[in-house]
């Protein structure tokens, strides 16, 4: 027998051999399950870029922490907040302020409510004095800010206030680009040309109401189911604006311009709630008492607004604060330091804009080109 004859039984026992070897089942099963998450991890891809590369006016961090929550991670980017501000929470006492972060200040109004009266002694030059924050309608100015430490315990911590005469002025709610995540008409996502040559403050609104879990109406529309029990400013048709627990059914009255809900009222009756410590009322965000900057809405006795804002506060120092200032009624707005603004406008046509606090992250021109969340703008009637 030849050579040859030899060879070629044993080149196909070669091939043969040279074939893959069968995978066990748990093999098999774990590339199933890797190639499962590939798969599936495709379309998150697309979802995260489609997030940070959208039309926004936040920033790469703040838009990744909103897609974490609005992907099944809220419950860890709050416990990421929750850990960071805790690590930077402040520290009783401290150095006394030689004067307050004023960056508006006129001579006293010639009509104002009360002033605020300072709770540290001896008062800095200006505390807790309402002063005009614009020029072009009198000094019976119908906006009006001041500044006050609002915690003796916490001497360096102030506290920005300002009082808006709802008899004097239209305060309206304007749709964001991303807020409230129902389908509505946008308009301009910002203050309406048309507006601004009587433009007086503009402020921030509530929470997502995918946290706040509340209710949205707008332009006599009910685009949000409203909730009983929840805290809402209520603008109605003829000016009249107010804050109240939610009672009168899923859909708004007719009488009604728009209503934004969030969360329950933090005042009643000129008092703080008494559920202010029930962390879980307050919904999935960084709860009651982390300190952060923190924003709310009330209205006096007289059926006007009060804006307060600050720095390092619970929900229940937040309360005492509206309290302190006049509010009779008061709910929270939003909070962390990217969402809390308030913005003065000095001259017509939104000239000389000015933060209620300087430490307000945001920008005065927030609001004059299109943001992500609703807000409110305030105009001289």
């Amino acid at each position: 027998m030849s050579t040859a004859a030899h060879a070629q039984p044993s080149s196909a026992y070669t091939r043969r051999r040279s074939l893959p070897q069968r995978l066990g089942p748990l093999r098999r099963l774990r590339r199933v399950i890797i190639f499962t998450l590939l798969l599936c991890s495709i379309p998150i891809g697309f979802s995260y870029v489609g997030a940070i590369t959208g039309a926004s006016n936040s920033s790469f961090t703040i838009r990744s922490f909103e897609w974490l929550r609005d992907h099944g991670a809220a419950q860890i980017a709050s416990q990421i907040e929750s850990v960071y501000y805790s690590m930077n929470a402040p520290s009783t006492g401290g150095a006394a302020l030689h004067k307050l972060p004023l960056t508006i200040r006129q001579a006293e109004a010639a009509v104002h409510p009360p002033n605020v009266v300072p709770l540290i002694s001896p008062a800095l030059p200006g505390e807790g004095v309402w002063a005009p924050s614009q020029t072009f309608a009198g000094r019976n100015s119908p906006v009006q800010v001041t500044q006050f430490r609002s915690d003796p315990l916490y001497p360096q911590m102030v506290a920005g206030v300002a009082w808006i005469n709802t008899s004097r002025t239209w305060v309206g709610l304007y749709p964001g680009r991303l807020e409230p995540s129902v389908s509505l008409p946008r308009g301009p996502m910002m203050v309406p040309d048309a507006s601004r040559g009587r433009l007086l403050a503009t402020f921030n609104s509530g929470f997502k109401l995918s946290d706040s879990r509340g209710g949205f109406a707008l332009g006599g529309h009910t685009y949000a189911p409203l909730k009983a029990g929840l805290a809402t400013v209520i603008g109605y048709k003829d000016g009249r604006v107010d804050i109240e627990s939610w009672s009168a059914g899923a859909t708004a009255p007719g009488n009604v311009s728009y209503a934004r809900q969030n969360l329950p009222l933090i005042v009643m009756g000129g008092r703080p709630n008494p559920n202010l410590s029930d962390g879980p009322e307050w919904g999935a965000t960084l709860g009651n008492a982390v300190r952060v900057w923190r924003s709310g809405l009330g209205v006096d006795a007289h059926g006007n607004l009060i804006y307060a804002g600050a720095n390092d506060q619970t929900v229940g120092s937040l309360a005492q604060i509206l309290i302190h200032a006049g509010a009779v009624r008061a709910m929270q707005l939003d909070i962390n330091s990217y969402w809390v603004t308030f913005i003065s406008y000095a001259n017509p046509f939104a000239g000389r804009p000015a933060s209620l606090l300087p430490t307000m992250t945001r920008g005065p021109q927030r609001y004059l080109s299109p943001d992500d969340r609703d807000f409110f703008a305030v105009t001289l009637r």
